[in-house]
C-alpha cells in the first residue's frame, strides 16, 4: 500500500512538473529560460490590434470636437501645445480606460474555468489578451498626454530595446513600483525641453533609466514568477484564473491605468507649467550629462 501511494505521489510530481515546464516554454517569449515581464510584453504586442499608431488615434480621437488645424498641432507637437483642454484631454483618457478594460472583461468569464493539465496550452492567449489591452491602453493613455510614437514595429523577431524599455517603465508605473514614476516623469522633462530621442534611448538602455528599468524587470520576475506557479500549482489543478491570478486580475485593471494617467497627467509634456522635483531634474541632467559622452 505504501509503494502504491510512493507511486502515485511520483507520478503525480512528475505530472506537475511537466506541466510547470509547458508553461515556462509557453510563457518564455524572450528564450532566457524565465518567466520575466519581457515576455508578457512581446507576447501582448504580438496579439493583433494592440500596437497603436500615434496620429491615427489623436485624429481619431479629437476630429469631432477640433478644426484640423489643432488635430495637426496635436500630432506635430502634442495636445497640450495644441492648446486642448486638460479636462477634455482627461475625459478622452477616462473613455480609453473604460473602453480598455471592457474588453479585459470579455476574457474575465474565461480566467476561472478548471480544465486540466490541457489548460496550459490556453495561457499564452489569456496571458496576451490581458496585457494586450494594459499595453494598448498604456500606449493611448502616453499620446494623450504628450509622448512621441513608440516604436512597436517587430524586427527579425525582436522589439526594439527602447521600446521594451519604455514600456517597461510604464507597467512599472502602474503597478507602483519604487522608481518608475520618477523616471517616466524624468523621460517626460527630457522630451519637452527637446532632448533628442537617441539621448533619450541612450538614458534607456545603458544610462540613467536603465537602472531603473532592471530594477523593475525585477520585481516583476519576482512577483510573475509567484502568480504564475504559486496558484498554478497550489492545489495542482492548472487553472488559467491561477494563472492571471493574484494582483493580474480584471478588477486591478482600472486602478493600474489611474495611475499611470496620473503620472501622465502633470508632466512638462502635459503641463507647461509644471515643476519638475528635484530627483526628477537630476535624472534629466543624468540624461543629457551620460548620453553625451
Amino acid at each position: 500500500m505504501e509503494k502504491t501511494n510512493d507511486s502515485i505521489i511520483k507520478k503525480a510530481q512528475t505530472a506537475i512538473t511537466k506541466s510547470k515546464d509547458s508553461i515556462v516554454n509557453v510563457i518564455d517569449a524572450n528564450g532566457n529560460g524565465e518567466i520575466d515581464i519581457e515576455d508578457f510584453i512581446i507576447i501582448g504586442l504580438k496579439t493583433p490590434g494592440i500596437k497603436v499608431d500615434r496620429n491615427d488615434f489623436l485624429k481619431k480621437e479629437l476630429f469631432k470636437n477640433y478644426p484640423q488645424d489643432t488635430i495637426d498641432d496635436a500630432i506635430a507637437y502634442n495636445p497640450a501645445h495644441a492648446k486642448i483642454p486638460s479636462n477634455e484631454i482627461d475625459r478622452i483618457a477616462d473613455e480609453v480606460i473604460k473602453y480598455e478594460r471592457n474588453c479585459v472583461s470579455g476574457i474575465s468569464a474565461a480566467l476561472g474555468v478548471p480544465g486540466g493539465f490541457a489548460m496550459a496550452a490556453t495561457v499564452p492567449a489569456d496571458i496576451a489578451q490581458y496585457y494586450g489591452y494594459m499595453l494598448r491602453a498604456a500606449q493611448k493613455l502616453m499620446y494623450l498626454y504628450g509622448f512621441p510614437q513608440i516604436d512597436t514595429e517587430e524586427r527579425n523577431q525582436k522589439f526594439d530595446s527602447e521600446t521594451m524599455n519604455t514600456l517597461i517603465i510604464c507597467l512599472g508605473v502602474m503597478y507602483g513600483v519604487q522608481g518608475a514614476n520618477t523616471a517616466l516623469k524624468a523621460m517626460a522633462t527630457a522630451l519637452g525641453k527637446g532632448v533628442e530621442k537617441k539621448l533619450l534611448k541612450t538614458a534607456l538602455t545603458k544610462g540613467t533609466i536603465y537602472p531603473i528599468v532592471k530594477s523593475v524587470s525585477k520585481w516583476f520576475g519576482v512577483n510573475m514568477t509567484k502568480q504564475v506557479f504559486a496558484g498554478f500549482f497550489k492545489k495542482a489543478i492548472p487553472v488559467v484564473g491561477g494563472v492571471i491570478g493574484g494582483g493580474i486580475t480584471y478588477l486591478s485593471f482600472k486602478p493600474c491605468c489611474d495611475k499611470l494617467r496620473s503620472t501622465l497627467q502633470d508632466t512638462l509634456l502635459s503641463n507647461p507649467n509644471y515643476h519638475a522635483t528635484e530627483e526628477e531634474k537630476n535624472m534629466e541632467k543624468a540624461i543629457i550629462t551620460f548620453s553625451l559622452q
